[in-house]
């Protein structure tokens, strides 16, 4: 694998992170980022979810790490450093959400070319979510899986639904697909919106993070998504909500103020999960791993018991890893 840009001037990751290119079986190109720890019990693939990019995940990479976990992170095709998919760079497009499926296959084969520490973990957020609990159901081989505010449906009124259906259908049909759905921009949101009104997070300080990365490195940023990757997330949230959960052990957690995913989806699917749990974080916003500082260890200890308990028991070095370099502990 040949190396890739990793932005370390704003991932606040552990120490000897690294990035890589690798290619999916369609012949695009994305990048993946290592996060090694030294005597780790297990490795993350982490799931961003859409707009982000590997480097706003450096400091949970360091939060894992403090607890004894490296990390694999991934750009998925059409955001970040990977490539991007129309001549908009700020699109958010796909052309068959399936697709991403062959960067979860790249990231598999990467995972194997580094030797990463065994057993693999998966943390996905968002649309990552979505994209996630797909793998899983089709044999991700991990030993358990965590997920942050879960795109396993999108939060739009009852009245706009039908509507956001056909649109999206027929916008694609015509070959209009890759242009913006309704009310969304090029607009990096994070740059526009406010952090008083932001949906994201409670933290200022982390909600600046996200700030300082949009304007240190505009090309990792993302607008408003296409009408086509509309109409894709719609159906596969459709798909995926009609099939049975995979047998591994679970934990979802989301926000009680989540304002961008459906929250029905998610209870209705983790009521009939064995083996699973979920934990709503009060007042909690879409990203709750980006929070303030308590709910942030509060969380990542449940995530790294969630993991310790699949190796049959506590990490008494939990707390004490030599590749700690959290700032959030």
């Amino acid at each position: 694998m040949e190396r890739a840009p990793l932005y370390d001037d704003v991932a606040p990751g552990p120490p000897d992170g690294a990035a890589w290119w690798v290619s999916t079986s369609d012949g695009l190109r994305i990048r993946v980022a290592h996060w090694p720890c030294e005597g780790a019990r297990g490795t993350v693939l982490l799931y961003p979810g859409r707009t982000e990019y590997i480097e706003k995940y450096g400091s949970a990479a360091a939060d894992l790490a403090a607890r004894g976990y490296a990390t694999l992170a991934i750009d998925w095709r059409g955001q970040g450093l990977s490539d991007r998919l129309t001549t908009d760079q700020m699109i958010g497009h796909v052309h068959l959400f399936a697709n991403y499926q062959r960067d979860v296959a790249a990231m598999l084969q990467a995972a194997e070319a580094l030797g990463v520490t065994r057993p693999l973990h998966l943390v996905a957020h968002s649309m990552g979510g979505c994209i996630g609990l797909r793998a899983a159901m089709e044999g991700l081989p991990v030993a358990s899986c965590v997920f942050s505010g879960p795109m396993w449906g999108i939060q739009i009124s009852t009245t706009l639904r039908p509507v956001a259906w056909s649109l999206s259908w027929g916008a694609s049909l015509v070959g209009m697909g890759h242009t913006y759905a309704p009310g969304s921009t090029g607009d990096n949101y994070v740059l526009t919106e406010p952090f008083a009104s932001n949906k994201l997070t409670n933290d200022a300080a982390m909600y600046q993070q996200m700030i300082d990365q949009a304007r240190a490195h505009a090309e990792l940023g993302l607008g408003g998504p296409s009408l086509r990757w509309l109409h894709q997330a719609l159906r596969e949230c459709l798909t995926l909500s009609r099939r049975l959960s995979p047998d591994l052990p679970c934990l979802t957690v989301m926000g009680e103020d989540e304002q961008i995913v459906d929250t029905a989806r998610i209870t209705q699917r983790m009521q009939n999960w064995p083996r699973s749990e979920l934990h709503i974080v009060p007042g909690g916003r879409h990203e709750v791993l980006m929070d303030t500082a308590d709910v942030r260890r509060d969380l990542f200890d449940r995530i790294c018991a969630l993991f310790d308990a699949q190796a049959g028991g506590q990490n008494p070095n939990r707390h004490r890893s030599s590749c700690s370099l959290s700032s959030t502990l």
